[in-house]
Order: C-alpha cells, then structure tokens, then sequence
C-alpha cells in the first residue's frame, strides 16, 4: 500500500439549508486498501459518497485525486477520473444480459459500416465481459443470461465486477451486502478482496459490523456529520466498534 493516499477528501462540509450534514470531514484511501466507512443513520455517509461520487458538490473543504485538487461539476466526471460507486440499488438492469449490464452505457460497435448503423459488437463484448468477471473471481454459466435469472448474490457481484472493471483509481460500495444471505455476503466480499488485490482504493459503506471488521484495512466513523473516529480495523472489537458508532465511548484496544 502506497503512503500517498489515491483519493482524499479534506475538511469537507456540506449543508442543506440549516442542516449541516458534514462537518470539516476528512477521509482517505490508499491504493490496496479497503477502508470502512460507518455511521447511524444521519451520520452524514450518504453525503459523503454523493460528494466523492461527484453527484454534490462540497461547500467547504475539497476532495483530492493523487494529490491534486480536483471539482466533480458531474458523477460522469468522477467516473472519467478513476471514481466508480456502486449504490444500494446495484444499478442493473434485469431484463438485459450480465455482458449488456456490464457494458451499460459503454457499449461498443461494431466495425465498419455496421458500427456507424448503431449495430452492437455483442460478440466483443461478451468476450470482454466474461474475461473481466472471471478476473475478479466471478464465474458465471454464460454472460449471455440475463440478469432477473441470477441470485441477488450473483447480481451484487455482477454490479461489483462492472464497477471493478471500469474502476481505474477508486471504488465506493454503498451497502453492497445489504439485503444479501450469508452465502451471497461472501460472493460479494470476495469481490471486494479482488479489487483490493489489483490495487483499487476500496471504500465500504456498511452497517453489517461483522462485515465491515472482517474485509476492511481502517475503518472511519461518522457521527453526526464529524469524523469521530479513524483507526486500523484491528484496533476495534464488535463490541468498540459499536460503542465508537452510538457515541458510548471510544474504541478500545482489541
């Protein structure tokens, strides 16, 4: 894991008329590394990944691509830049195939005069979605299948492995396990190791603890907008962890 982190947000604020969401919030990832991020409801999470997503704009403070400021005037600019985030809907598509949903909005023609036609290289691209999926351990029976056939644990994994797969700098999971069984849970956190293990900055929304303390390299607690806590994962117990969340007292050694 490099020193430098790969994505920074800095002294970020944020209001909505008299509420004042986010509170000078500082948060960084680093290349390899998956970092928690954990709050109760209001906390000011949701903000925050809208502002690192580039869906809002901060009113103080700023975010940070390899070291250098940047302004996110759309979510399509941050996706440009690296900046892939992943909400609670999965944003799929079920009534297309995993390799259309893979390629949803990227899609690509094919050559010569068919491609100007607007004709799909379908062929291409479920090549590509395929070699891609299984690059992050998902193996599908066909990328040929459409999405309302899978279990909603392949489906979160499909979401994952597509944002993996365009992800050049960051990943931001919004609750990717939410809703999952125990079983489809672990599909997922496997995923979330591969994109780890190719040396994406990971950033796991999650109120599922267990999780959390399971996959992650730090974890970072919001409460009421402000950054109260941010420490390695092994300095948390359960039972800390939850304690840092709802205000009891900080964590404690593990």
């Amino acid at each position: 894991m490099a020193d430098q982190p790969i994505y920074e947000a800095r002294g970020v604020s944020k209001s909505y008329g008299s509420v004042l969401a986010l509170r000078d919030v500082d948060l960084a990832v680093h290349a390899g590394e998956i970092v928690g991020l954990v709050g109760d409801n209001g906390a000011g999470k949701s903000t925050l990944v809208k502002v690192l997503s580039g869906v809002h704009q901060p009113d103080g403070g700023a975010v940070y691509l390899d070291d250098v400021q940047r302004t996110w005037r759309s979510p399509h600019e941050a996706l440009e830049a690296g900046i892939e985030t992943l909400y609670q809907d999965a944003g799929l598509c079920p009534d297309l195939t995993v390799n259309a949903n893979v390629f949803l909005g990227r899609e690509r023609l094919r050559p010569g005069l068919l491609g100007k036609l607007g004709f799909l290289d379908n062929k291409a691209m479920a090549g590509v979605a395929r070699e891609e999926l299984e690059r992050v351990g998902i193996n599908l029976t066909g990328v040929r299948r459409t999405v309302n056939k899978l279990s909603g644990g392949q489906r979160q994994a499909v979401a994952i492995g597509r944002a993996i797969s365009w992800a050049r700098k960051v990943i931001v999971l919004d609750e990717p396990t939410n809703h999952l069984g125990a079983r489809q849970s672990r599909e997922v956190l496997r995923v979330m190791h591969r994109a780890r293990d190719r040396g994406l900055g990971v950033i796991f929304i999650s109120h599922t603890l267990p999780h959390v303390l399971e996959v992650t390299d730090r974890i970072v607690v919001l409460r009421l907008g402000r950054v109260v806590t941010d420490e390695p994962t092994s300095s948390f117990t359960p039972d800390s962890l939850l304690k840092a969340i709802t205000g009891l007292s900080g964590p404690t050694a593990a």
